[in-house]
């Protein structure tokens, strides 16, 4: 069909508009390439250039990493994240597989109502967990009041505890996929076999979901190894890299020495993300064309058990944030609870106007942010020029940067006196280009599935009809692609409300925001002020994520008509 019409146009009328296509082409390829040098790989060379330097900007190579290794104090930090980060990994990937399975493989009532509670978590930065266990678990706990018993929450107990609440989402998210793609013949052929349950998970179910199990734990292991807010709160004398990369930049000023932690950092975080690549590139298909769906089942006493299981899981998730909401309803928590909105009425860290900023900024992400991470997966997926390689790779980096890593590059390319993007310093500007980058990688990825999706013959019959390749991405892509794009752009403001660790070196007074205000209210000793900051953000992030779902709706009854009916 396209050779077919590319015979109808006059062939003097083709050369001078592909060479003008491949033009523009090439112009908008370099304008993603300087973004992604600009904003991505620069920084990061900043901070390991920054790391072989001493205070006073004279190289001295790995003498920094040595006196990183040789101070206990410090280097106890390595050996804490990493332990915390293996067993949050562990708890989370168990309690989420059995809690995923139940939702998936059960006829289990209330499935609606266990998966809305198990994505709570999503709505809510860190600092929000850390601060629900220390109301209940603290040195004056109501937990602790009410027994007397006092179990320690700060330390590794109380991160490794926090990072449970806050990974678990993730984790169901991409175990339920996993558990949801099952082919009942494999099921039938067991039993046939006379295998019972037991061997049957063994052989049929866990082969099944290997590769999610793999990725889960990956996601949940970088999550908590570069994760800030809950450490902060909850780690009381036990460092973490995270946290000693604060320590040393905002609490000693040795920007040297927070570079040198932060490339340690990288090291854990980028292994994870190229083993998980390693891993997926691996998978193949589990359901073919002749498959048939698993239908839920499970006996009377199953279903009771997981039912049991799911209602404590939803009810320890949903009792954090009452106790958070509470918290800021009352007096003073635990010893006056006399109903009160006192701490509604902010008087330190900005208040409003970083909730306001906060706003301001996720919104400004997600437009921006779809904008650039689509538009660029369509210029590496359908450009197929000999860039497109190296921007698909530096496209991937970004999810392996944490964002403490990140917000220190920003500070030492961004703040460098006479630098032409010092005028970005302490602007809400730099906050969503941080926003940006940091969750980039993600709907970058998602574009570029959405756009393997379309057929290439759809570009090849408007060029071969003379239309620009602009018109026809507008026209045909966008409007296919407009459920995914949806989809980018509601990961990317949820993200932008919650996030914290990035942005707590780059708030400057009057562009303050919502979960950094947290941050500052908590270092302050107004704990019910933060609570209400995060019943606020959560309530913001549930009525977006109500708003995203009936436009995602509406936009797929719209533009995916051509699919036919559903179901």
């Amino acid at each position: 069909m396209a050779r077919d019409l590319a015979r109808m146009i006059p062939e003097r009328v083709v050369p001078r508009r592909l060479d003008a296509e491949h033009v523009v082409r090439w112009v908008f390829l370099a304008l993603f390439a300087a973004f992604l040098w600009i904003f991505v790989l620069y920084p990061m060379l900043q901070v390991l250039w920054r790391s072989l330097l001493d205070n006073d900007g004279r190289v001295v190579g790995l003498a920094n990493y040595l006196r990183y290794v040789r101070t206990p104090a410090i280097a106890a930090s390595i050996t804490n994240s990493l332990v915390v980060s293996a067993a949050a990994m562990v708890l989370t990937v168990v309690l989420a597989f059995v809690y995923a399975y139940a939702l998936t493989r059960v006829r289990l009532p209330g499935r609606a109502v266990f998966r809305v509670a198990a994505m709570l978590p999503l709505f809510a930065p860190s600092l929000v967990h850390g601060f629900a266990l220390v109301y209940l678990f603290g040195n004056n706990g109501i937990v602790t009041r009410q027994t007397g018993l006092n179990v320690g929450i700060y330390g590794v107990k109380g991160i490794v505890l926090a990072e449970v609440l806050y990974c678990f989402p993730h984790a169901v998210l991409i175990l339920t996929t996993a558990l949801a793609a099952a082919d009942a013949r494999l099921y039938d052929a067991a039993a046939a076999l006379g295998a019972g349950r037991l061997r049957t998970f063994l052989t049929v179910t866990l082969p099944g979901v290997k590769y999610g199990l793999m990725s889960a734990c990956f996601v949940v292991f970088t999550t908590v190894i570069t994760d800030f807010g809950a450490p902060k709160v909850l780690g009381g004398k036990t460092s973490v890299m995270a946290t000693e990369i604060y320590n040393q930049v905002i609490g000693q000023q040795n920007f040297t020495m927070g570079a040198t932690v932060s490339v340690v950092l990288l090291v854990p975080a980028l292994l994870a993300v190229v083993v998980d690549r390693l891993v997926q590139r691996r998978q193949y298909a589990l359901i073919s064309s002749s498959a048939r769906p698993l239908a839920p089942g499970g006996g009377p006493l199953t279903r009771c058990g997981l039912f049991l299981y799911c209602a404590l899981i939803a009810a320890a998730i949903t009792g954090v944030y009452v106790v958070v909401l509470a918290t800021s309803l009352v007096s003073r928590w635990p010893y006056d609870l006399t109903l009160t909105l006192k701490h509604y009425r902010f008087d330190t860290a900005g208040g409003y106007t970083a909730l306001l900023n906060s706003l301001e900024t996720a919104t400004l992400t997600a437009l921006v942010g779809t904008a650039i991470a689509f538009a660029g997966a369509y210029l590496v997926e359908k450009g197929r020029t000999v860039a497109s390689g190296p921007l698909y790779m530096v496209s991937l980096l970004p999810v392996s940067i944490p964002g403490m890593v990140l917000g220190l590059a920003y500070i030492f390319v961004f703040n460098a006196p006479g630098s032409p993007l010092n005028a970005l310093y302490g602007t809400l500007t730099i906050l969503v280009i941080s926003n940006l980058v940091h969750y980039f990688t993600v709907p970058f990825l998602t574009a570029t599935a959405a756009l393997k999706q379309m057929d290439a013959e759809f570009e090849h019959v408007g060029a071969s009809m003379g239309v620009p390749f602009y018109r026809t991405f507008w026209r045909v892509t966008v409007p296919m692609a407009l459920p995914s794009i949806v989809g980018i752009s509601m990961y990317f403001f949820l993200n932008a409300m919650v996030t914290l660790s990035a942005a707590v070196f780059l708030v400057a007074p009057g562009t303050e925001l919502a979960a950094v205000a947290m941050l500052l209210m908590d270092d302050a000793g107004d704990t019910a002020q933060a609570a209400a900051m995060s019943v606020l953000i959560v309530a913001i992030g549930l009525v977006v994520r109500l708003v995203y779902g009936a436009l995602l709706r509406g936009v797929t009854r719209r533009t995916q008509a051509w699919r036919g009916p559903a179901g």
